[in-house]
């Protein structure tokens, strides 16, 4: 079995060639005064994985610039959107990783050739492929690095960030940007995305100016133990990821699906379920019955974790600029099916929660209250526990689809690689719906995907109702199109991460 799967992973023809690397520095020196960027406690709690994330952008008939200079020009914006980001441009410490040495030695920058078109990459690859796309090893997780207490070299030469062009040979780019969790979260990886195009297409010279991400600076290192090594979650060659589309057109029909379900056990209904609130519940109760269904019908105890991005929803709100991870957890053990079967207990567990979360004031006391009940045991505890969790993050409520370098809008935008038990929620291409990608053990995909005869009448509503919300379930998470070839997906991805909690036009469906 270790063969097959090593013999899986390297025999996949290579699709793409470095031509360069390169190291980009900010355009201006960090000031003194800012050399050092302390890291708030959410910070040196996250894991030491990075978040990778890959934009597709096709070929314009009107855009005549070569390969060469758009690479020059992507250069120099990055170097000059580093000077507002400097902290990205440093290196984190090694001891406790409580700081960032802001010392200027930039970000990778890497470029690639890939010698098939952009169609025939997003038709006939596997998800897996993305992997390729990203500064390599940039995708993965890295256990926290230890060294001796009196080690004068306290500073990791790992980069933050690193960036990685991909050519396509039709005249396409990907464009990939893998940071840090140590430093940020997803909101922060599309706010640098967005921040770098605006200064790339941007003529100005007072372009800069146009970009204000927001550093809290007043962050006092927390004297706390951080385990040197978190409970790694393995990488899976028997995980399948698929990606399947809600429109926006069935929303309502999927509220009305849940809210009557709940009633339909005699328990209290379920009022206001926001889309995130089903979605969530609908997916999670589908794959534990087909993990159910894979292990002989028996059920075993699980759980679902997401979190909640809180920059808009504490009493004193932040800037949606803010940088840094500002993030809260929900988890919900799950130790009978009945708790599954219905939505009453996941969804009503969801909206009290967030209630909860909205009488949070501020970031200082919501670090204040994670640091009396923080202890070393725990932290490693709850890891171990979120092994045998289904994680779901809601990467939607950016405006992924909104990033223009100059040379128009992206026509895909993806996380590389997915662990087993995690599903991310992103905007469709064409904006009118919601996106899951998915990604099981190939076994419980099969049955994820199709009836599985299971015996509750409520699992069989609940897969036709898929059925009829997801008219393409079929089609893998990268083509655009049908492919009749499955994809055999080893799992590859960072954790996930936030939703937000305001049930706006997005409702509630926010980012990792």
């Amino acid at each position: 079995m270790v063969i097959n799967k090593l013999f899986a992973r390297y025999s996949k023809r290579q699709l793409h060639t470095i031509v360069s690397r390169d190291v980009v520095k900010p355009s201006s020196p960090t000031p003194s005064h800012r050399k050092t960027y302390n890291l708030s406690l959410l910070d040196q709690l996250s894991v030491n994985l990075y978040i990778p994330m890959v934009t597709f952008f096709p070929s314009f008939a009107t855009d005549h610039r070569s390969f060469e200079s758009k690479s020059i020009e992507l250069k120099n914006s990055l170097s000059q959107t580093l000077t507002k980001y400097y902290p990205f441009a440093g290196r984190t410490s090694r001891i406790g990783q409580t700081f960032v040495d802001c010392n200027d030695h930039g970000v990778d920058f890497i470029e690639a050739k890939n010698d098939s078109t952009l169609s025939d990459f997003l038709q006939h690859s596997d998800h897996k492929d993305l992997n390729q796309l990203c500064p390599d090893d940039l995708i993965r997780y890295r256990p926290n690095r230890s060294v001796k207490e009196n080690d004068e070299n306290n500073i990791i030469n790992s980069p933050i960030m690193s960036v990685q062009i991909n050519h396509f040979a039709c005249g396409a780019i990907a464009v990939a940007v893998s940071l840090t969790h140590k430093v940020g979260d997803a909101s922060s990886a599309f706010n640098f995305f967005n921040d770098w195009a605006t200064m790339t297409r941007s003529k100005k010279k007072d372009a800069s100016e146009m970009i204000n991400p927001h550093f809290i600076t007043n962050f006092q290192p927390k004297n706390i133990k951080v385990p040197k090594i978190l409970p790694y979650i393995e990488e899976d060659d028997e995980c399948v990821t698929r990606s399947f589309v809600f429109p926006n057109s069935k929303k309502n029909d999927l509220k009305a699906m849940v809210i009557k379900m709940a009633t339909e056990f005699g328990q209290p209904p379920i009022t206001n379920p926001t889309f995130a609130d089903c979605l969530t519940w609908l997916i999670h109760k589908c794959a534990v019955a087909a993990a159910t269904k894979t292990n002989s019908e028996t059920f075993e105890p699980t759980g679902l974790g997401t979190m909640i991005n809180m920059r808009s929803n504490f009493m004193e709100p932040l800037p949606d600029t803010t940088i840094g991870n500002v993030l809260q957890m929900m988890e919900f053990p799950t130790s009978n099916e009945s708790e599954i079967t219905t939505p009453n207990a996941i969804i009503g567990e969801i909206q009290k929660r967030k209630t909860e979360f909205r009488r949070i004031r501020n970031i200082e006391s919501m670090i204040g209250m994670i640091e009396e009940s923080y202890s070393e045991a725990g932290m490693m505890e709850r890891f171990d526990k979120l092994k045998a969790y289904y994680m779901y993050s809601f990467l939607n409520r950016f405006p992924a689809y909104a990033i223009d370098f100059g040379w128009g809008t992206p026509v895909k935008v993806r996380l590389a690689g997915t662990r087993k038990n995690v599903t991310l929620f992103m905007e469709s291409p064409n904006e009118d719906g919601i996106e899951a990608v998915v990604c099981l053990d190939r076994r419980e995909m099969e049955i994820f995907q199709n009836d599985p005869m299971h015996n509750h009448e409520t699992h069989v509503a609940l897969v036709q109702a898929i059925r009829n919300i997801i008219p393409d379930a079929d089609i893998p998470v990268v083509p655009l199109t049908p492919s009749t070839s499955p994809p055999t997906s080893p799992s590859s991805s960072p954790l996930p991460s936030q939703g937000n909690i305001n049930d706006n036009n997005n409702e509630d469906l926010g980012n990792i």
